[in-house]
């Protein structure tokens, strides 16, 4: 049996970094920054641990890894933003047509 990496976990031959302060403190700056901001829960996959989604209002978006699913719903929380597990309600249209937007500038 392998021994788990220091900075993640292993799924096979992938390491997986795990989120840290910096990951922390971004997401903090963008529910700072964005007005109308809902949070996205994205669950452990075989290729990432679990990642918060942050959605702004124009469909401008963020994601980074969190500790746990239970700790991203707390953030939500503690910052006054409606999450949603991604698995279940998936990503909202806006950010969808935010992406759209940027491509079409050349961004």
């Amino acid at each position: 049996m392998k021994a788990p990496a220091r900075d993640g976990f292993r799924t096979g031959s992938t390491r997986v970094r795990a989120s840290d302060g910096v990951d922390q403190d971004h997401l903090n700056e963008f529910v700072q920054n964005h007005r109308g901001v809902e949070g996205f829960v994205e669950p452990r996959t075989a290729v990432s641990d679990v990642t918060l989604l942050l959605v702004a209002h124009d469909g401008e978006w963020t994601r980074r890894r969190v500790p746990s699913v239970d700790w991203a719903h707390k953030f939500c929380n503690r910052h006054q933003v409606p999450s949603y597990d991604a698995a279940v309600v998936g990503i909202p249209q806006r950010m969808r047509d935010y992406n759209r937007r940027k491509k079409l500038e050349g961004n």
